[in-house]
C-alpha cells in the first residue's frame, strides 16, 4: 500500500548543492507539463477514479497540487519578505473534499499552476544562495523550515503526485 501512496518514496533531504538546487528548480518548471501529460486523454470516469484504496481521485490529486502550489508559493514569498514568518497551514483533506476539488475540470487547475510555477521559477532563479537559508515557522510541525529544504520538498511533492496518477494509469492500462 505504501508504494501506491508513495510511488517515488517519501521525501528525504540531504542538503542542497548548487547543482541540486538547479535540478529542483528545473523539476518545478516542468511540473505543469508533466501533470498535463499525466491526465491527457482521461475521461470523466477515469478522472473520478481513486489512485489507491482510501486515496483521492485523479481529479482531486490535480486540484490538490494546485492548492499546495498556491500555499507553498505564498510561504516562499513570506519567508523572503518577512523575518521568520509563521505560515498558515492548510487542511489538505477538507480542501480535497470541497465542491471545486470534487467536480471542477482539472484544466482549471492546470491553468493556475502554469502561472504560479512560471512566476515561482522566475523568483527561484533570482534568489541568492543565502536566500535559501531563510526560514518560516510551521506551527503544526512545531519547527522552522529552511527554504533550501522546502525547495526540495516542493520538487518532490509535484513528482510524488504525478507518479500517483501515472502509476494508476499503468495499473489500469489507460
Amino acid at each position: 500500500m505504501d508504494n501506491l501512496r508513495y510511488p517515488i518514496g517519501k521525501y528525504s533531504f540531504e542538503g542542497m548543492t548548487v547543482k541540486q538546487r538547479e535540478q529542483w528548480i528545473a523539476e518545478i518548471e516542468q511540473l505543469p507539463l508533466q501533470v498535463k501529460a499525466a491526465i491527457e486523454g482521461l475521461e470523466e470516469a477515469q478522472l473520478d477514479t481513486v489512485y489507491r484504496s482510501g486515496g483521492w481521485t485523479v481529479r482531486q490529486v490535480v486540484h490538490h497540487v494546485t492548492d499546495a502550489a498556491m500555499n507553498c508559493f505564498a510561504r516562499f514569498k513570506l519567508a523572503l519578505t518577512e523575518s521568520n514568518p509563521t505560515i498558515k497551514p492548510f487542511q489538505e483533506e477538507p480542501w480535497a473534499e470541497t465542491a471545486d476539488s470534487l467536480q471542477a475540470d482539472p484544466q482549471l487547475s492546470l491553468a493556475i499552476i502554469e502561472g504560479i510555477y512560471a512566476r515561482w521559477v522566475m523568483l527561484l532563479r533570482s534568489m541568492d544562495t543565502s536566500d535559501f537559508d531563510k526560514m518560516f515557522y510551521h506551527p503544526e510541525k512545531g519547527s522552522q523550515i529552511k527554504l533550501s529544504y522546502f525547495l526540495g520538498f516542493v520538487a518532490w511533492h509535484g513528482k510524488h503526485h504525478t507518479a500517483q496518477i501515472t502509476s494508476l494509469r499503468e495499473r489500469k492500462g489507460w
